[in-house]
């Protein structure tokens, strides 16, 4: 019987290291994509398909189909990891951010089309500086709506930071001894410290998110100790919550529309039906 028993122990370790090797994130974007619908209250028949490169959803609200990219799943390293890209491309979409880089390019269209290249408002325009914060704001927006789906959907939302600080950051950032991505990094920190202190305080084991804390648990304990800068942070908080509240909700009544996406599809529209 002993002999049985060290046999059948022998071949469970050989069968789970096999098993744990078949683990693969690509093939978690479905099932987790499903939880984060399910727990969210957002359209069921909505589905997940990957592929290589970036990815555009600006025609999701009529294929029903989340296009998320193979490059962001290759920083995921478990499920958590894997909704944490899952829903910031969610974040994406339920804040407008596709369509509202469509208006923003017909804005700038019509804005520098009569000027000149060499012109200030022109170089301004089309500068790097102003397409990479109005990316980073995007993100920073689609980062914390994504916090609060995973929340809803069970997971941990620290994976999140992790996620963003795996990703690869600026040079400057590399110098300055900050985490990759830190801007972001902390942006979720801040919402979840103010929203969900309980989540916080349970943590993530991950050298990466240990790094990361090296990084903001500094900034934290000056700016509890400034009445000022605490009271400023509060607000934005409330703001923050607020925004993100209203933009998940107007994203469910209109059963997959986001109000840029609404806007954008009146001005197509009347351009398209105007006679000149």
């Amino acid at each position: 019987m002993k002999k049985v028993i060290i046999s059948l122990f022998a071949t469970a370790m050989m069968i789970l290291p096999a098993s744990a090797a078949t683990w693969v994130a690509a093939d978690r974007v479905a099932p987790v994509g499903k939880q984060l619908l399910t727990k969210n209250g957002l359209p069921a028949k909505t589905t997940f398909k990957v592929v290589n490169g970036s990815v555009d959803n600006s025609a999701v609200s009529s294929t029903n189909v989340v296009y998320i990219s193979s490059t962001d799943l290759t920083y995921a390293g478990n499920d958590n990891e894997v909704a944490a890209v899952v829903s910031n491309e969610l974040g994406h979409i339920i804040n407008g951010h596709y369509a509202k880089n469509k208006m923003r390019k017909i804005a700038k269209e019509a804005l520098t089309g009569n000027l000149s290249s060499d012109n200030v408002i022109t170089t301004v325009a089309n500068s790097s500086f102003v397409s990479t914060r109005t990316s980073l704001k995007d993100n920073k927006e689609a980062d914390i709506t994504g916090a609060d789906m995973m929340i809803k959907a069970n997971y941990n939302p620290l994976a999140m930071i992790v996620v963003i600080t795996k990703m690869p950051g600026s040079t400057f950032e590399i110098l300055a001894g900050k985490p990759a991505n830190a801007e972001r990094a902390m942006n979720v920190y801040d919402y979840l410290t103010y929203n969900y202190p309980s989540k916080v305080k349970a943590g993530y084991g991950c050298n990466e998110y240990r790094t990361f804390l090296t990084y903001a648990n500094p900034i934290v304990t000056e700016r509890n100790s400034n009445k000022k800068k605490l009271a400023m942070f509060k607000k934005n908080q409330e703001k923050a919550k607020k925004l993100r509240a209203k933009n998940i909700a107007q994203f469910k009544a209109t059963g997959g529309q986001s109000g840029w996406d609404a806007s954008y599809t009146i001005l197509k529209t009347l351009s398209e039906s105007a006679e000149n």
